[in-house]
Formats: C-alpha cells, sequence, structure tokens
C-alpha cells in the first residue's frame, strides 16, 4: 500500500477513497452524536443544534460529515505538500498517512470541534508557508489573523496558534511591524464583529465568554491505544530523522515549510494543556504534522520492510481498536 501512494499516479485521489473507506467502516457502522464541551465556540455549538432534529432520526448524517471531512483534509493537505515541494517527489503518502492516523483512534472519527478547525489550520500553515515569496503579504497576513479568529468560535483554545503566526512570521519574514500588526488586526477582526452583533441585537449581557484552563491531560485509552501512541512515535521520530538528514538538500522555502510544521506540531501539543475538557478528541489537531511526518518516514527508508511493517501494524490496531476492543 505505501508503494502504491509513494508514486504520483493520477488515480491516487480515488484509491485514498477506497482507502478511507475501508479504515472509516467503524464510523458508518457505529454512528454516534457529537457532544459539545463547554470549552467549544458558540458556531460549534450552533452547528450541533442546527444538525440535531436530522441527527435524531438520521444520526449517519454525523457520520457523513466527519468522513467528508477527513477525507477532503487529507487530499488538501497531501496536495499543498506537493505544491510546496517539501519532498523530493511528488506521493499521496501524507493523505494516507492522515486518514490511518485518525482511523486509529475512535475520538478522532467524530465531527469534533478540533476536527472542523483542521481545515482552516492546514489553509493558514499554507499560507504561512507562502509568506516567503509572497511580494505582498499583507492581505495574505491580514486573511490568516480572521482565519485563527474564526478556529477560536468553533474551539475558543486554538486561540493557542497565535503563536503559530507570531513565530512563523519570524521564520519567514524579516521583522516589519507593520505585517505583526496587520496580523494582529485580522485575529481581532471577527470578534470586532461579533461584539457589533452582539451590541446591535441586546445580546451582551447574555453570552458568556469561553476560558482557558491550564491543566494536565487525562488519557483515557486502553493498552492498545497507549501501543499505537508509541508506534506513531516511533515512526513519527523516523520521520524527523530523515528530513533532518535531507534538509540541506532541500529549497530555502521548503526549509522553512518544514520548520513551519514542526512549530505546528509543538502548539498541537500544546493545546490540550491549556483545555479544561480531558477528551481525546482534542489530540486530532496533532493529526496535520504527524501526517506529514509519517509521510516522511514512509518516503525516505531505502528497505521497504520499515514502513511496510508500520503501516499494517497501524492498520491492525485500527482493526483491533476499532472492532475488538471499542
Amino acid at each position: 500500500m505505501t508503494g502504491i501512494f509513494k508514486a504520483n499516479n493520477p488515480y491516487n485521489n480515488f484509491l485514498l477513497l477506497l482507502y478511507a473507506v475501508l479504515l472509516k467502516l467503524p464510523l458508518f457502522l457505529y454512528p454516534k452524536a457529537p457532544q459539545a464541551q463547554p470549552i467549544d465556540g458558540f458556531l460549534y455549538h450552533g452547528l450541533l443544534n442546527w444538525l440535531q432534529p436530522i441527527g435524531n432520526s438520521f444520526p449517519l448524517i454525523y457520520s457523513f460529515i466527519t468522513f467528508i471531512l477527513l477525507y477532503s483534509q487529507a487530499i488538501y493537505f497531501n496536495k499543498l505538500i506537493i505544491d510546496h515541494r517539501i519532498m523530493q517527489r511528488p506521493n499521496y503518502l501524507t493523505g494516507m498517512c492522515y486518514l490511518l492516523l485518525t482511523s486509529v483512534f475512535t475520538e478522532w472519527n467524530s465531527l469534533s470541534a478540533p476536527l472542523i478547525i483542521n481545515s482552516l489550520l492546514i489553509w493558514v500553515w499554507a499560507q504561512m508557508s507562502a509568506l516567503y515569496s509572497n511580494q505582498k503579504p499583507k492581505s495574505s497576513l491580514f486573511n490568516i489573523g480572521i482565519a485563527i479568529g474564526l478556529c477560536t468560535f468553533f474551539y475558543f483554545p486554538s486561540l493557542s496558534f497565535v503563536i503559530l503566526v507570531i513565530f512563523g512570521l519570524a521564520i519567514t519574514r524579516p521583522f516589519k511591524l507593520a505585517e505583526w500588526l496587520i496580523a494582529l488586526f485580522g485575529i481581532i477582526t471577527p470578534y470586532y464583529f461579533l461584539l457589533a452583533l452582539f451590541f446591535l441585537t441586546n445580546k451582551w449581557k447574555g453570552y458568556s465568554w469561553p476560558g482557558i484552563a491550564v491543566t494536565r491531560p487525562v488519557f483515557d485509552q486502553s493498552y492498545w491505544a497507549f501501543a499505537a501512541i508509541i508506534l506513531v512515535g516511533i515512526a513519527t521520530i523516523t520521520g524527523i530523522f530523515y528530513v533532518q538528514q535531507n534538509f540541506r538538500r532541500q529549497l530555502i522555502q521548503a526549509r522553512k515549510s518544514w520548520n513551519l510544521i514542526f512549530l505546528y506540531l509543538l502548539v498541537a501539543l500544546f493545546v490540550p494543556f491549556v483545555n479544561a475538557t480531558h477528551t481525546f478528541e482534542y489530540w486530532i489537531l496533532c493529526a496535520v504534522p504527524l501526517s506529514a511526518l509519517l509521510a516522511a518516514a514512509f518516503f525516505y527508508p531505502q528497505k521497504k520492510w520499515f514502513p511496510v511493517s508500520i503501516h499494517w501494524l497501524l492498520v491492525a490496531f485500527v482493526i483491533v481498536i476499532n472492532f475488538i476492543v471499542r
């Protein structure tokens, strides 16, 4: 399977769809309605309230929406990886790894607020990666800020991704105060319109702002899930090793894109520590950067046994966790 997606085959988008259908079968066999948490934003609560009448009679609607989000994110992120040329040859391993990673843990196959904002954050990463060669970056920076602000309307702790914007600017652009202020204004703009709406509709007093609580995440997982996390960790470290080994052979823009992926992963790992609700679904924010690093672990090794073994072991964990120990 890794050999198929390692090639730049025009039919791989369709093959990825078949691959996703097979991996996501539990999503359709065991449909469940998502539960909003207090830390989730008002747009996510509104979405679930809007879907509830349909979901009560047809719970598969949540499964279909989740599947479309996961597959589209896999295809979109894979396309961006190819466009930014951060690997030596175009391939579809990143999309494969994203679908595989999000299938290992049952919590990552639900219509959660972090899953929704993954689409926006993938776009933010792409825009940040393109800043290095952007001659007129101000509009891009403003749009990046707006995207981060909108993310907080779905999942408030995603405000932590302001760190990605700040350090991403430091990595990709020489310091210009005007550019930093434009990004800040972009983040504030959605809140400006939200507060204006509350003022005009006299709903100011009825709205409660979600907060951020510094806590230690609690892992309520089976031994199988912990074993899968260890395996993903081994594959991630392997991917980091190969990325570093090939780092100097790449173009400057590709190296900056990889640096942003590393930064993306660090921020995503930090977010659950400022989350008052301890559910594993919030860790899905790590799936995007992890899928790029796992793709490197599948792409670079000369000996085929390693990527093949890792792939089928993860598939085995998908089967065990989703069908046997769920």
